[in-house]
């Protein structure tokens, strides 16, 4: 079964006001260094570790192709690596990657780019998971109590045990989520996830897997604190 793993990675970045490495082409979130690898190639590293997955594809500016190439180049991955053409949002970005795949792909994960702390083991649940029912995703409850405000006014307090943070992979069918991104294209619809296209099929039910609060998004400066943190965890773990 051939599972392909989207990274889309052609984001500005405008939330990340922090300087990055002088040889990289802008100034954006994914190609920040920790430990003087860019924020990319840490995500990059963790999905060629997935069993399952049997190919990556990395949707990047144009000007960016060439320099992500040579770091790649300088990598022994155990799954192959694509560079495509990505887009000005992240829904035109996973479309590109989407046309670029192997009609025989059975399953594709999208996945930020961004989230390099993703546990492999949900990984591959969300993976076994979407395989039996056509579309899965991470998520965690909130611990924060939710309100619905208008103008600064509070209007409600929405019960925590009915929401979900959603996280990333979000795992679907090719055939689904093709559907998915063709429906929105022809309505006009602009979503902030690949879930959000899909729950707008009829018969399509999105399951949810359990994630962790370890996969942060890293968007903010403040991210970057708690990334280094789990990231000399995780070297820990593997040299033990």
């Amino acid at each position: 079964m051939k599972v392909a793993v989207i990274l889309p990675a052609a984001g500005l970045g405008t939330r990340m006001a922090k300087p990055q490495p002088d040889n990289a082409p802008h100034n954006r979130k994914q190609f920040l260094q920790l430990e003087n690898v860019p924020i990319l190639l840490h995500t990059i590293r963790k999905f060629a570790q997935c069993k399952p997955v049997t190919e990556i594809v990395v949707a990047l500016r144009g000007d960016d192709i060439a320099w992500v190439q040579e770091l790649l180049d300088q990598e022994t991955l155990a799954k192959p690596v694509r560079l495509v053409l990505g887009g000005e949002s992240r829904q035109q970005s996973v479309e590109n990657a989407l046309s670029q795949l192997d009609p025989d792909t059975a399953l594709v994960a999208v996945h930020d780019a961004v989230r390099p702390f993703v546990d492999l083991d949900a990984v591959e649940k969300v993976i076994q998971e979407a395989a039996v029912c056509g579309a899965a995703i991470l998520g965690i409850v909130p611990v924060d109590t939710v309100k619905r405000v208008h103008l600064n006014r509070i209007e409600t307090t929405i019960p925590r045990e009915r929401l979900i943070m959603a996280q990333t992979p979000q795992v679907f069918t090719l055939p689904i989520l093709r559907e998915a991104f063709d429906k929105a294209t022809a309505d006009g619809f602009v979503g902030t996830d690949e879930a959000s296209l899909v729950e707008r099929l009829e018969n399509v039910n999105i399951h949810i897997i359990p994630g962790s609060d370890r996969n942060i998004k890293i968007t903010k400066p403040t991210d970057l604190y708690l990334a280094k943190l789990f990231l000399a965890e995780e070297k820990e773990r593997h040299s033990a």
